[in-house]
């Protein structure tokens, strides 16, 4: 009776596939849910015994193609439509 090498030479059928909402190897096939996000529930599965995988993808590991330009105007304080002073030139 081995448990090892020879029981992993049975396996040949696949239980998870790609998920489309978070791209990870976590959807299973037969219970129709992925096992990382919690795709197709509305609310993506997080907890907090698993800080690391909540720090993997929270804000900021990705592009933050809007926030980061948030970001930016917040620090000037969401001004618009004003114009630069001109710095004229010494003699």
């Amino acid at each position: 009776m081995t448990k090892g090498t020879s029981s992993f030479g049975k396996r040949h059928n696949k239980t998870h596939t790609l998920c489309r909402r978070c791209g990870r190897s976590s959807y299973h096939i037969q219970k129709h849910k992925c096992s990382s996000c919690g795709y197709p529930a509305a609310r993506k599965r997080t907890y907090q015994w698993s800080v690391k995988s909540i720090r993997r993808r929270t804000t900021g590991t990705g592009r933050m193609r809007h926030l980061k330009i948030v970001h930016r105007r917040f620090r000037n304080g969401f001004r618009e439509g004003t114009v630069a002073k001109s710095t004229k030139k010494r003699n």
